[in-house]
Formats: C-alpha cells, sequence, structure tokens
C-alpha cells in the first residue's frame, strides 16, 4: 500500500488518544493518530515522525500521523493499513493458494472477522492484528489488555469445530525482528487463549513488513513462539 503527500515532523506531545502535536516546518501542527494504543515507546518527545497529508480541506486536522523512527528501525503505526496490506498480500498469492473467494468485515456468530475466503475447496475466516510494539528485537501484541481479542481467538476456536479452517495474523508492522510472542505481561489471557487456539487448530501466522514513509508491504513471515 501506498500513502501520498507524506511530510516529515519530529513529535512534541499527544494530549489524547486521537491527536498529536508535531513540529512541522518550525511550527507545531495538530495532527490525527491513525492508532489509538498506548504507544509510549514510540510517540516521545522529538521522535521522528511522517504525516500523510488529507486531500479533504474539511477535515479538523491536515495530517494523519502513520509512522514513527525508533532507533534505526521505522515502524508503521498506521492501524488501519494492516487489514489493506493482508488484502492486497492475499489477493498476490500470499497465504493461500488458488484463492477464489475474499469478502472484508464478514459476521459469523457473534463476531465480525476482517475476511472470509475460499480457497483449493477450502472456506476460512481471518482476523488480522496489528503489531507496533518491539523490544529486544521481538514483537509483541497486545500494547494492552484487549477482552475483544480474546473473543476473537474463542470464536476463531468455534468455527474450526464448525469446519472451517481459521487464521489469525499479526501483521508487524515494522522490518527486522526476530520473532513474535503473545504479550504475557500485559495480558496472560490473550496469551492463553492463543496457546489454545493453536492446539485446535487455528493457524497463527505472523508477517513483518517492508516499510518506508510513504509505503507498506508484507515481506516474509516471522516466527510465532507462544513459550
Amino acid at each position: 500500500m501506498t500513502y501520498s503527500n507524506v511530510r516529515k515532523g519530529a513529535f512534541l506531545e499527544r494530549p489524547n488518544r486521537f491527536v498529536a502535536q508535531v513540529e512541522l516546518d518550525g511550527r507545531a501542527e495538530t495532527c490525527h493518530v491513525k492508532n489509538t494504543g498506548r504507544c509510549k515507546e514510540l510517540l516521545l518527545p522529538g521522535a521522528e515522525v511522517y504525516l500523510e497529508e488529507s486531500a479533504n480541506p474539511a477535515r479538523k486536522t491536515k495530517y494523519d500521523l502513520v509512522a514513527v523512527k525508533k532507533g534505526a528501525r521505522l515502524i508503521n503505526m498506521d492501524s488501519q493499513a494492516p487489514n489493506r496490506v493482508v488484502e492486497e498480500w492475499l489477493r498476490g498469492g500470499g497465504l493461500v493458494s488458488n484463492l477464489t473467494a475474499l469478502r472484508p468485515e464478514c459476521r459469523y456468530r457473534h463476531s465480525r472477522f476482517d475476511f472470509y475466503l475460499e480457497a483449493d475447496g477450502r472456506r476460512a475466516f481471518l482476523e488480522v492484528k496489528g503489531v507496533t510494539l518491539e523490544e529486544g528485537n521481538e514483537a509483541f501484541f497486545p500494547d494492552a489488555p484487549t477482552q475483544r481479542g480474546v473473543k476473537h481467538i474463542q470464536e476463531l476456536c468455534a468455527c474450526r469445530k464448525d469446519g472451517y479452517d481459521a487464521y489469525l495474523v499479526f501483521v508487524v508492522q515494522m522490518k527486522g525482528v526476530s520473532c513474535f510472542r503473545p504479550n504475557d505481561r500485559t495480558h496472560k489471557a490473550f496469551g492463553d487463549a492463543l496457546r489454545i487456539a493453536r492446539k485446535e487448530g487455528v493457524r497463527l501466522v505472523a508477517v513483518d513488513c517492508l516499510v518506508t514513509p510513504d509505503t507498506l508491504h508484507i515481506h516474509e513471515e516471522v516466527p510465532v513462539l507462544l513459550g
């Protein structure tokens, strides 16, 4: 996926989870933060950030914050991007072969999954999670407790029992991590649900991304470690 009209700035502060103050061309600019997670390890004063300029002149905020530099690593932090790049990846032959149907936002039981797909005569539901938390060159999810995430995992297990294939894809929005792990310190129930899901046949997939200030593309799978 590609962004347009991207500008470089410096992070100043985040008054609330929806907006940030960024220095752009020597002045403070209020921009929309496209990730409502905590991101405390990313949005530090002076951090190099990248903003996409909106084409909508009626918007209250002219820019969206889409990426941030953490050390030498550029991290995409647009929470809408993972679904977009997964759709591109699937349509390009990633994950499954002989894709014959792909529909976004499909309801099943009490959940709405990101994708329903058909391939090689099999039917499947797929949920996507974006990952921006990195520690010690490893990627972690979640960065805050997520009961909604636990529910999605439980519903994917129900899909398996009903005869569907089920996938949970973690899009690591950066390059260069050695593996993906559940963040048991922050929400052990999520990690426990992942461990049960793997035993019940839900396929857990983590992929890293090639990131530039104005592009994001899935690159390759990284190991999912649940220990």
